[in-house]
């Protein structure tokens, strides 16, 4: 397949901003969950609620936008990485997902992370950024499961983790990138949740999770980047083989209960939940009929990705589910 066709078909529209005060030097935090304090990073202010901090990563220079939990929140702070789409951005993501939007309360103790995927230049395509997950991204040598593992310890550094509740979620790249973690770095993702993700050929055929994992898919009927039946051209597996791999791992009912919702939009969605699981965790898909590439709202499709997100994250930890 033709790189400038790859291309077109996924990247993602990006965009940037945000101003940027004097850096700082990560100090690390004597009550941290992490002893990993030689690692180092700078980091800098970018809007009133939010820092970029810039490190180097096995010879790559990389960064991530973070924004720390609300200054009266007590506790450890649950974390929550938020993936960019092929060809996007940290900044991009979070502008688009509006996730900070429920972290950053004094009730709700999280830190928000929106790392930046790395360039790609392969003979197959190229981009300016991605995750590198299999499928069409396979010629990478970017360790982005050791990137993410390095910004965990680098915030244990910094603020008091609730180990316990990491989750990860992400648009398309970043929804396989998050099942990548969910298989890779298991031992320390509570759960994650895709939105027109899937798995690559390469991440379900080394799949070796550690836990029962709580899973949630939000995916459009008519995708046309990332299809609901999956694309074996190029190693994008169906939606219904990601469920019914992970219904089979978390040793979940094998018949789903079927839930269908219409909207005075003229949308309608199909929910699937495998219950009965291992640690009391659900599998979950909302398959939204009429739907295409996209992260979707209440005022677009009838139900908001980002909600479903914030309260399936806070359903479960890494233990199952939360009493």
């Amino acid at each position: 397949m033709h790189k400038l066709y790859l291309l077109s078909i996924f990247l993602v529209v990006s965009c940037g901003g945000g101003g940027s005060s004097s850096s700082v030097e990560t100090p690390p935090n004597n009550n941290s969950n992490n002893n990993s304090n030689s690692l180092s990073e700078t980091c800098q202010q970018q809007q009133i609620n939010f820092k970029r901090c810039d490190f180097k990563h096995k010879g790559l220079d990389r960064y991530y936008l973070i924004q720390s939990p609300h200054p009266e929140a007590t506790g450890p702070s649950s974390v929550i990485f938020n993936l960019h789409g092929y060809g996007s951005n940290a900044l991009a993501q979070m502008e688009y997902t509006g996730l900070n939007n429920y972290t950053n309360t004094k009730e709700n103790n999280f830190i928000l992370i929106h790392p930046q995927g790395a360039p790609l230049n392969t003979p197959l395509t190229s981009s300016a950024s991605h995750w590198n997950s299999g499928a069409w991204t396979i010629g990478s040598n970017v360790d982005d499961v050791d990137f993410i593992d390095t910004i965990i310890k680098l915030i244990s550094q910094k603020y008091d983790i609730n180990m316990n509740r990491i989750y990860s979620t992400g648009m398309s790249n970043g929804g396989f990138m998050s099942y990548h973690l969910a298989c890779n770095l298991s031992f320390k993702i509570a759960a994650i949740a895709s939105v027109t993700g899937s798995m690559s050929r390469e991440t379900l055929g080394s799949c070796d999770p550690s836990h029962a994992t709580p899973i949630l898919q939000i995916h459009g009927s008519i995708d046309g980047i990332v299809p609901f039946d999956g694309n074996s051209a190029i190693g994008m597996e169906s939606i219904p083989d990601v469920m019914e791999y992970w219904k089979s791992y978390n040793s979940c009912s094998s018949e789903p209960i079927k839930i269908e919702d219409f909207f005075e939009n003229g949308y309608s969605v199909e929910h699937l939940v495998y219950k009965n699981c291992l640690n009391d965790i659900q599998v979950e898909l909302q398959k939204i009929n009429g739907m295409w590439h996209t992260w979707p709202r209440e005022d677009n499709f009838g139900i908001s990705a980002s909600i479903l997100i914030w309260d399936f994250f806070n359903t479960y930890d890494i233990n199952g589910r939360i009493n």
